[in-house]
C-alpha cells in the first residue's frame, strides 16, 4: 500500500496524458444530452460523489448517483435518451456495474467506462472508455486506482463545462500533479495524527461539500485496513444529531479544501467537537481551520473542484501508518477482495 501511494504522482501523470486528448470524444457523447448518472460502488462510488458535485456546482448539469439494484434487481425501465452515463469501476469486471451500464445503454444513454483495465467487459461494452494508468495495483485497499478515478470524473467535468482549466493552457493539471507528489514527499507530517487516532475508542470523520467524498473514502479505508468502526459524515449530518455523543473518547478526522464556501464551517465544527471534548485532526483547510484542530496536516495549494485529488493522499498516508500502528496488515486485509463480487439477480 505504501509503495502504491508513492506511484501516484507518475500514475496522475500518465492518466492525464491518455484522457486530455480524448476530451472531444466526451464532448460529442453529450451533445443533446442534459443529464449525468453516475454508476460505481466502494471507492469509485466516493469518485463519483466528487463527480456529482463538480457537475452541478460547476458546470449546471443535473448529475445523480445511480442505485445499480434499479438496473440488477428492479429492471426498470427508464428512458434515458437525455442521459450520459459514467460507469466507474477500478477493475471494469464488477458485475453489477458491469450489468448497470449495459442496462443504461441498452435504454437509450451514452455510456463512458472510467476502468483501470483496458479491455475490460466495461469498458468493452462503452461509447468511450477512459482507461485510467494507475498500473496494477496490488494492496486491496484502492489508492492510486481511486486517485486516478478522481482524475477522470475531474477531466469529465471540465470537458462538460465546469471549467476547472479556463486558461485552456494544461497548467492546471500539471499543477495537480505536482501537488500530489508533495504530498508524497512530505508524507512525514502524518506521523503526529497516528498515536492521536490509535488511542481513540471512537472515530468519526466528516467533511462537507465537495471534500465529502474524501472524507467517507478516509472513513472507508480506516474502516477496511484498520479493522475498526468508523463513520463518515457530512458535517450537516453529524451537528444533526450525532454530535451529542461525542466527547473525550472520540478522535475526529476532518477534511476541508483551502477555500470555498465550507472552509470556515469546517472551522467551525473543529471548534465545537474540541469543546466537547474530542481530540481533532484536520487535513487541509486555511490557516484558521489548521488552529483549530490538535493535528494538522497540510493540504494541497489547489482550488476546491481540484483539492481532493490531493488531500487524499495524506488520509491515505495516515490510514497505512495507522494499520501498521496497530498491528494489521494495510495490503490485505481480513475478508476483503479486489474485485467486489455483488449479487445481479
Amino acid at each position: 500500500m505504501a509503495r502504491e501511494i508513492a506511484e501516484q504522482p507518475a500514475a496522475v501523470r500518465r492518466t492525464l496524458e491518455a484522457l486530455l486528448p480524448l476530451r472531444a470524444d466526451v464532448r460529442a457523447l453529450f451533445a443533446d444530452r442534459r443529464r449525468v448518472l453516475l454508476v460505481a460502488r466502494g471507492s469509485s462510488d466516493h469518485a463519483a460523489i466528487h463527480g456529482r458535485y463538480l457537475l452541478e456546482a460547476c458546470a449546471g448539469i443535473p448529475a445523480s448517483l445511480a442505485a445499480p439494484s434499479i438496473a440488477t434487481h428492479y429492471r426498470a425501465d427508464l428512458d434515458l435518451a437525455d442521459t450520459l452515463v459514467v460507469a466507474i469501476s477500478q477493475s471494469g469486471a464488477t458485475e453489477e456495474i458491469v450489468a448497470t451500464a449495459d442496462w443504461a445503454r441498452g435504454h437509450g444513454a451514452a455510456v463512458v467506462a472510467v476502468t483501470n483495465v483496458e479491455g475490460s467487459l466495461l469498458a468493452k461494452g462503452a461509447d468511450l472508455a477512459l482507461v485510467t494508468q494507475a498500473g496494477p495495483e496490488l494492496a486491496v485497499p484502492a489508492t492510486k486506482s481511486h486517485l486516478t478515478q478522481l482524475v477522470a470524473v475531474v477531466v469529465v467535468a471540465d470537458v462538460l463545462g465546469a471549467e476547472l482549466d479556463p486558461e485552456g493552457s494544461d497548467d492546471q493539471w500539471r499543477r495537480v500533479a505536482e501537488e500530489v507528489a508533495l504530498a508524497v514527499e512530505r508524507a512525514e507530517l502524518v506521523e503526529p495524527a497516528v498515536p492521536l487516532l490509535q488511542a481513540a475508542e471512537h472515530v468519526v470523520v466528516s467533511g462537507r461539500g465537495m471534500c465529502l467524498a474524501t472524507a467517507l473514502e478516509t472513513a472507508l479505508k480506516i474502516e477496511e485496513t484498520c479493522l475498526v468502526p468508523v463513520r463518515g459524515y457530512s458535517y450537516a449530518d453529524l451537528r444533526h444529531g450525532p454530535i451529542s455523543v461525542v466527547g473525550p473518547d472520540v478522535a475526529a478526522v476532518l477534511v476541508a479544501a483551502q477555500d470555498g464556501p465550507m472552509t470556515a464551517a469546517m472551522t467551525d465544527v473543529a471548534d465545537d467537537l474540541r469543546r466537547r471534548g474530542a481530540r481533532v485532526v484536520g487535513i487541509g483547510g486555511d490557516t484558521p481551520f489548521a488552529r483549530a484542530c490538535d493535528v494538522h496536516v497540510p493540504g494541497p495549494d489547489l482550488p476546491e473542484p481540484l483539492a481532493p485529488i490531493g488531500l487524499v493522499v495524506p488520509a491515505q498516508l495516515l490510514v497505512e501508518r495507522l494499520a501498521r500502528a496497530l498491528g494489521r496488515d494495510p495490503d490485505s486485509p481480513r475478508g476483503l477482495a479486489k474485485v467486489t463480487r455483488t449479487d445481479t439477480h
